[in-house]
């Protein structure tokens, strides 16, 4: 019987950084993982420039939305195992309180979304936001969960933020 895991990806605008690491999960975790995404002040629709990136390398985007985070601290939200940040703002917020106390981290990318420029440049940004995402969400996946005592799993997770 496969375990099922499930992650939460927090952003302050839930418009890139966060629905890309929740695409990338749910496609390379398989049935390990349910990754959801959420922000704390959600832009209300996700980048398009995330989309072109997740779709250009083959990753489903129908079902991604930018909302707001409260909704996954409600008692009839899925549990959680795992929450990370990935941006350096709502790190430093106040987070609600997760039912079920999940293990979190924080994994900082530099915000694709407030690069200026020309398109080719924007671009740019978000195909380094999601390679970076790429490699930590790959690291995560491989990690030996049911090996790992609480402390060496977090320990592992906070090390991750040190891949790009």
């Amino acid at each position: 019987m496969t375990i099922t895991r499930n992650v939460l990806f927090l952003c302050t605008g839930n418009s890139a950084r966060s629905i890309m690491a929740e695409a990338i999960l749910n496609q390379d975790g398989g049935r390990k993982f349910r990754a959801y995404s959420a922000g704390s002040q959600p832009k209300g629709a996700v980048n398009p420039f995330a989309l072109r990136t997740l779709t250009r390398f083959g990753y489903a985007t129908h079902m991604l939305s930018s909302k707001p985070w409260d909704g996954f601290a409600t008692p009839n939200a899925p549990k959680m195992d795992f929450v990370f940040t990935v941006c350096g703002k709502v790190a430093s917020e106040v987070c609600p309180i997760w039912p079920g106390q999940p293990m979190a981290a924080h994994w900082g990318i530099q915000d694709p979304a407030a690069v200026e420029g020309s398109d080719k440049e924007k671009q740019a940004a978000f195909l380094k936001a999601f390679e970076q995402l790429k490699a930590r969400v790959g690291a995560f996946i491989a990690l030996p969960f049911d090996r790992l005592d609480p402390a060496d799993l977090l320990a592992r997770l906070r090390a991750i933020r040190q891949l790009s």
